[in-house]
Formats: structure tokens, C-alpha cells, sequence
């Protein structure tokens, strides 16, 4: 399988949340103030080592967050960060931000590519059967055209059930509705059709692991779960582009 399209888009997502980090930590502890311009497109490349498009990708990035003003012919400027609701978890996020949400998959793939290739060691027939079962479930909601997102929590959350480390199934517990983000994302109406083979690619993909572990290849249960979640930072990604 070729998987030059995939890595590149997991690069290129790692680099942008990079430049977002930086420039974030630098306007929430003051050190670029309310008010200030950012410096130019030119100069951050130059700073970060990176492309245009990933400075444009990150400003976009803080811009939807509130932090940054883009002013037609002045420059970009820097606003006020507004106050954040905080629990306390490590698991907080503000749908709000897309930052939040690309970090929680950056979480969400150190753990779950593991899980794909402990499960294929470990879990029962019982426990496979369970995941199967849920991409049943997923199967019929995309094909009804209902959400499909609890089904898709069930899937990953039985994948973490069958590794038998009960830590796997606490962390999807602990994130919740924050595994599957899709609904809470969702800015505008989507034409019927383009949302149901967006859904369908996304089903093809969990098919991918499901078919891995039901064959105990644990290497190929882990690629096609990097893969998955590194189309998923893709895909949110893209989002900022539409706002």
C-alpha cells in the first residue's frame, strides 16, 4: 500500500500545529500583546523553518480561535485572549477551537495506534465481535444518512476494550464526546450527497482496522489506524479553510 499521501499529510498537520503552539504560548503569556501586529509571513517562515501555506494554515488556525485579527492592507493583529472554561482535565476542549480538537487526535493517535495492534494479540472472539458489531451499527446509520458518531465512539472504545488493559477503555471514557468531535464541528449545511461519501470514506477506513485485527496483523491493524486518524487531522484541518 502506498502510504506517501498519508505521511506527508501528518507532517505537514505536525508542522502547523507547531507554529500554532508557539504563537499561542506568546500571545497567552503576554509576550505579544493586545494590539501588537504579528510579524510578517516572510519573518515567521523564516523563524519556524516552515512553508507560507503552514504560516497561513496556523493563522487561520489562531484567527478562528479569537487571538488574531487579519486587518485588509495593515497586516495581522494580535487580540486578547478570552478567558478559557477550565476544569482542571487535561481533557478539556473548546469545540470553538480547532487547535483543541488537532491536539486531542495528536493524544488520541499515541494511544489508539497501540491499541489496534494490542487487540489483534489479545482480544477474544467475544471482543471482536463487539467491534464488528459497531461498525454494523456505523454502517447502517451512513447508509440511513443518521449520525453515525456513537457508533463510532462504540467502535473505538471496543477497540480499547479488546487490548484486556483496562487504561485503554478509562482514556476513551475520559474523552467521550470528544473522540468523535464531527457534530459539535459542524459550521454549516452540507449538500445530502457530499456528506454521505464523506461518511463513507470514513467507513471504509474503520473497515481497514477492523479487517486487520479480525486477521491478528497487528502491523497492519497500527498502519491502518495511523492512517485513519492522520486523515482525521486532515480532514478537521480543512476546516479552517471553510470558515
Amino acid at each position: 500500500m502506498n502510504n506517501t499521501a498519508p505521511q506527508k499529510a501528518q507532517r505537514k498537520v505536525s508542522l502547523t500545529e507547531k507554529v500554532i503552539s508557539s504563537l499561542r504560548r506568546e500571545i497567552e503569556s503576554g509576550n505579544l500583546t493586545p494590539g501588537s501586529k504579528l510579524p510578517t509571513e516572510p519573518a515567521l517562515t523564516e523563524q519556524f523553518g516552515v512553508s507560507r501555506t503552514v504560516v497561513r494554515e496556523a493563522i487561520a488556525a489562531l484567527k478562528a480561535d479569537g487571538l488574531l485579527e487579519p486587518r485588509q492592507g495593515a497586516g495581522v493583529f494580535v487580540l486578547a485572549p478570552a478567558p478559557r472554561k477550565n476544569t482542571g482535565s487535561i481533557f478539556d476542549v473548546d469545540f470553538a477551537q480547532i487547535s483543541d480538537v488537532l491536539e486531542i487526535l495528536e493524544l488520541r493517535m499515541a494511544v489508539e495506534i497501540e491499541a489496534a495492534g494490542l487487540a489483534c494479540a489479545r482480544s477474544s472472539v467475544a471482543q471482536q465481535a463487539k467491534i464488528y458489531e459497531a461498525l454494523r451499527e456505523m454502517e447502517f446509520q451512513v447508509q440511513s444518512g443518521s449520525p453515525a458518531e456513537k457508533a463510532d465512539y462504540e467502535f473505538h472504545r471496543a477497540i480499547a476494550d479488546a487490548t484486556n488493559n483496562r487504561r485503554y477503555g478509562e482514556f476513551l471514557e475520559y474523552l467521550g464526546d470528544k473522540t468523535i468531535p464531527r457534530a459539535q464541528l459542524r459550521r454549516k449545511p452540507t449538500e445530502a450527497e457530499d456528506q454521505k461519501a464523506y461518511m463513507e470514506k470514513i467507513l471504509a477506513e474503520h473497515h481497514r482496522i477492523y479487517d486487520a485485527i479480525s486477521l491478528r496483523d497487528a502491523e497492519g491493524a497500527r498502519e491502518a489506524m495511523r492512517e485513519h486518524l492522520s486523515q482525521s487531522q486532515t480532514r478537521y484541518q480543512s476546516l479552517l479553510r471553510n470558515r
